[in-house]
This record gives C-alpha cells, sequence and structure tokens, in this order.
C-alpha cells in the first residue's frame, strides 16, 4: 500500500518555533503561544534538523488513516503558533447591532433581548462596524467558537438577515407570489 500523501510531506519548521516531541505528546510553542497535541500510538513522529516527519509504525488501515491526519494536525499548531488563525463573520440586518469589549459580544439581533457571548481561553474577539472578527492559534477552536456565534442567528434565505461567514453565499428565495 502507498503512503499518505499529506502524511509523507516533511514539516518545515520556521524560526522561532521549538518543536518537542516526548511519551505520546507534541508540543509546538512559538511567537504567539504554545500548543499540545497527543500523538496516536499509530504513528512515529520525529524532529531532525529543523523539519518533523510522520511515520505510520505499521502498514495497519489505522496506521494509514492516522498518518495523514497527525501530519495536518501538527502543521496547523505549526500555522496557529506563528501566523495564527481567524475567521470573520458579518453581520446583516436593519437594526443588528454589534459591540465587543473585552472578549464579550454584545449583540442586538432582534430579539427581545441583546444576546451576549464569552469568548473562550485563547480566543479573541474584535469588531469592526458589522463585522465579527474570531483570532486565536488553535484552528480547531477558532472553527468551533466562529460557528457558535454564527448559531445564534443563521442567515435566513430571504433577506439575508443574520450572521454569515464573510466567505458564505446565501441562496436567496424569491417572496411570495402576488395573486393574479
Amino acid at each position: 500500500m502507498s503512503l499518505s500523501r499529506i502524511g509523507k510531506l516533511p514539516i518545515e519548521i520556521p524560526s522561532g518555533v521549538t518543536i518537542t516531541v516526548d511519551s505520546g505528546d507534541v508540543t509546538v510553542e512559538g511567537p504567539k503561544g504554545k500548543l499540545v497535541q497527543f500523538i496516536t500510538p499509530a504513528v512515529d513522529v520525529k524532529v531532525e534538523d529543523g523539519t518533523l516527519t510522520v511515520h505510520p509504525k505499521d502498514e495497519s488501515q489505522q496506521a494509514r488513516a492516522q498518518h495523514g491526519l497527525m501530519r495536518a494536525l501538527i502543521n496547523n499548531m505549526v500555522i496557529g503558533v506563528t501566523k495564527g488563525y481567524e475567521k470573520r463573520l458579518e453581520v446583516n440586518g436593519v437594526g443588528f447591532r454589534v459591540a465587543a469589549t473585552n472578549n464579550e459580544l454584545e449583540m442586538s439581533l432582534g430579539f427581545s433581548h441583546p444576546v451576549k457571548y464569552k469568548a473562550p481561553e485563547g480566543i479573541t474577539i474584535t469588531n469592526e462596524k458589522m463585522v465579527i472578527v474570531v483570532s486565536g492559534i488553535n484552528k480547531q477552536q477558532v472553527g468551533q467558537v466562529a460557528a457558535e456565534i454564527r448559531a445564534i442567528k443563521k442567515p435566513e434565505p430571504y433577506k439575508g438577515k443574520g450572521i454569515k461567514y464573510v466567505d458564505e453565499t446565501i441562496l436567496r428565495k424569491a417572496g411570495k407570489a402576488g395573486k393574479k
């Protein structure tokens, strides 16, 4: 069987990033912070002269499946501690308002009450007018927080009111047809 295409690519370790592998964990430390990820027992992770490589321990189905996954997760950690991740959400709707103060969002979204959302540890939430920016070093956590904020008021298909990702397109529907 062939190796995973993603899994066999080595990860270049950028300057200012240290990666340590010990007893089932890989720790990536960089200018933006530190991330820890457990390593599945089916793969070997080795760091040598500025690159990190992931190898399956055997040719079992599980080892091959985990091979590309572990490489992708570690690569996401390296990108996270150097560049960081961010997701942008856009709020559309008449009378809707957004204010972000010390990592807490307060939104008026047409409900009878203002909605508050407190960012978890390691996530920064800011807003520029009607665009909410969720940023952090953990890709999975940034995506999760963005999804939770979007779920508060999903965009509706008639006028497109609600919270959507900036790069998301909302399929619009025609309204009711008038009587003839």
